[in-house]
C-alpha cells in the first residue's frame, strides 16, 4: 500500500463526518475492551469465591461461626457469602421473635436471600448492556460512515472532466475504513456479551441451587 493510501493518511483526508464516525467507533471499541477485561476479572473472582465458600460451607462447620467470620473479615460482601449472610442473619433475627413459626422464619430468610441474589445479579450484569449495544450498533454506524464517504467521493468526481480509478480509490478506501472499524468494535463486543451472559446465567443457577439447599438445611436445623 502506498503512503497516499495508508490508514493514517486515509483518516486525515476523510471528510469531517467520516472522521467523527471513526472517532465514535474508536471510543466505543476502547470502552468495550475496558469493560470486557473488567467483566473477565469480576466473573473469575465470583467463581473462585463460590468454590471457596461452598467448600467451607459443606465441610460441616458451625454456621454461626461461619457467619461471624464472614461478617468480621468482610469476606461476604459479594456472591454466595453475601447470600448466606443475608439469609442466616434474617433467620436468626426472626427466630428470636416469639410467635413466629418455622415456615414464617424460612420465608423471611428466603426473601432476604432473594434480595441479595438480585443485587448480585445486577453487579455481575454491569456493562453487559453496553457490550450488547456496541455489538449491535457499531456495524451500522460504520456503514453510515461508508455510505457518506462514498457519496463524498462520487460528488468530488463531478468537478473533474475525466474520472479515473486513481481519483475514486482514495475516497472509497477511506469510506470502507469506517466499515472495518465498525466490525472491529462490534465483533469482540458480541463475543464477550454472549460468553459473559452464559457465565452469569450459570452463576445465577448456582446461587439459586445453594439457596434451596441452604433453606432445606435451615428447615432441618429449626426442627431440631
Amino acid at each position: 500500500m502506498t503512503s497516499d493510501l495508508s490508514l493514517f493518511n486515509l483518516i486525515l483526508q476523510a471528510s469531517l463526518v467520516v472522521q467523527l464516525v471513526l472517532l465514535v467507533l474508536v471510543i466505543a471499541s476502547v470502552t468495550s475492551w475496558t469493560m470486557i477485561l473488567d467483566r473477565a476479572r469480576v466473573l473469575s473472582k465470583a467463581r473462585k469465591s463460590a468454590n471457596a465458600f461452598e467448600e467451607r460451607f459443606w465441610s460441616g462447620g458451625d454456621l454461626s461461626a461461619l457467619y461471624k467470620d464472614l461478617s468480621e473479615n468482610r469476606k461476604g460482601e459479594h456472591g454466595l457469602p453475601s447470600i448466606f449472610r443475608a439469609g442466616f442473619k434474617e433467620y436468626v433475627r426472626l427466630r428470636k421473635i416469639e410467635g413466629n413459626d418455622l415456615m414464617a422464619v424460612l420465608q423471611g430468610s428466603e426473601r432476604s436471600m432473594r434480595v441479595a441474589l438480585s443485587r448480585e445479579m445486577d453487579r455481575l450484569e454491569t456493562s453487559l448492556t453496553f457490550l450488547a449495544t456496541v455489538g449491535s450498533t457499531s456495524p451500522y454506524i460504520g456503514l453510515f460512515g461508508t455510505v457518506w464517504g462514498i457519496m463524498h467521493a462520487f460528488h468530488a468526481l463531478g468537478n473533474v472532466e475525466q474520472a479515473t480509478l486513481a481519483l475514486v480509490a482514495p475516497g472509497i478506501s477511506e469510506a470502507l475504513v469506517a466499515t472495518a472499524i465498525g466490525l472491529f468494535a462490534a465483533i469482540p463486543a458480541v463475543i464477550a456479551y454472549n460468553r459473559y451472559s452464559y457465565q452469569v446465567e450459570r452463576l445465577n443457577s448456582r446461587y439459586e441451587e445453594f439457596m434451596e439447599e441452604f433453606s432445606t438445611l435451615l428447615q432441618r436445623q429449626g426442627r431440631n
